[in-house]
């Protein structure tokens, strides 16, 4: 075990990698980056690794190849990544629909569910136009959807979930360091 100093405290380095789930618009992308110099472990955001290994941009992933070939490369993406180690790993929010993602990321590392509410996730994604699933609908009535087919694969999956509403970074960071080492 390796010690780690983190907002004024010191920690032992958890062996096992984590992965972060949850809803868009949560923050799994920033906690993530910060989780892993935390820890000092390797950063990877499944949605960016879409990206690098295609040249192409989610949305245009979307528009070509339709949900069904985006949800394609996004499995090979985190099998990928989930045969490396010392990894903090955030996923996209709907990585956990395929059941071939959630046994893969179960058996990866700890898995934290950054939760929030409805109202949370549609203020964080409210100018956002980068989100396929968001466009050319009722962003409410979409997130709202999403956020209750999704929730039973979140609660199933997560060893760790917190609410992020009022936590901020680095309270979150700091909760998953002291789940990962007790």
């Amino acid at each position: 075990m390796n010690f780690i100093f983190w907002g004024g405290n010191v920690f032992l380095s958890s062996e096992k990698n984590v992965v972060l789930i949850g809803m868009m618009g949560v923050g799994k992308s920033t906690v993530g980056r910060h989780l892993a110099v935390a820890l000092r472990k390797d950063f990877f955001d499944s949605d960016k690794e879409i990206e690098r290994n295609s040249g192409a941009s989610i949305s245009w992933i979307f528009d070509v190849e339709g949900e069904a070939g985006f949800r394609k490369r996004e499995s090979e993406a985190i099998a990928n990544i989930c045969s490396g180690e010392n990894i903090v790993l955030a996923t996209g929010g709907g990585a956990v629909v395929r059941e071939e993602n959630r046994r893969v990321l179960s058996n990866f590392g700890y898995v934290v569910f950054l939760s929030g509410s409805i109202e949370l996730i549609l203020s964080r994604t409210e100018h956002d136009k980068s989100r396929p699933l968001l466009q050319g609908s009722d962003r409410a009535e979409t997130i709202s959807r999403l956020f209750f087919e999704r929730m039973p694969y979140y609660s199933e999956l997560a060893d760790l979930t917190l609410d992020v509403a009022h936590l901020g970074i680095e309270k979150t960071v700091n909760s998953i360091i002291d789940f990962t080492e007790r």
